[in-house]
């Protein structure tokens, strides 16, 4: 399922500082677990979907990549984005 206006729209009202703050590093990290638990859904209805597994690694990448440099910048906001998300047990 693709990410619709709306929940873009939240997600960008609830970690961006404004409505247009779209490129924050914690709206990324936000609309990419999204994204990551759609695929995980997807690929738990077709295993063998090989291609869509590739992607599914890329944007954990991406996540982490992201996740790395909020943590090197201020770690106190990286942990609220952990909390918010529960990304980490």
């Amino acid at each position: 399922m693709s990410l619709t206006k709306e929940f873009k729209a939240d997600v960008i009202k609830q970690f961006g500082a404004s409505e247009k703050n779209t490129g924050k590093s914690e709206v990324q990290v936000a609309l990419y677990t999204r994204r990551i638990s759609d695929l995980t859904g997807h690929l738990q209805l077709h295993p063998k979907d090989k291609h869509s597994r590739r992607g599914l690694l890329m944007l954990v990448a991406k996540r982490k990549k992201m996740l790395n440099y909020v943590k090197n910048i201020d770690i106190d906001r990286y942990r609220k984005v952990i909390a918010e998300l529960d990304l980490r047990k």
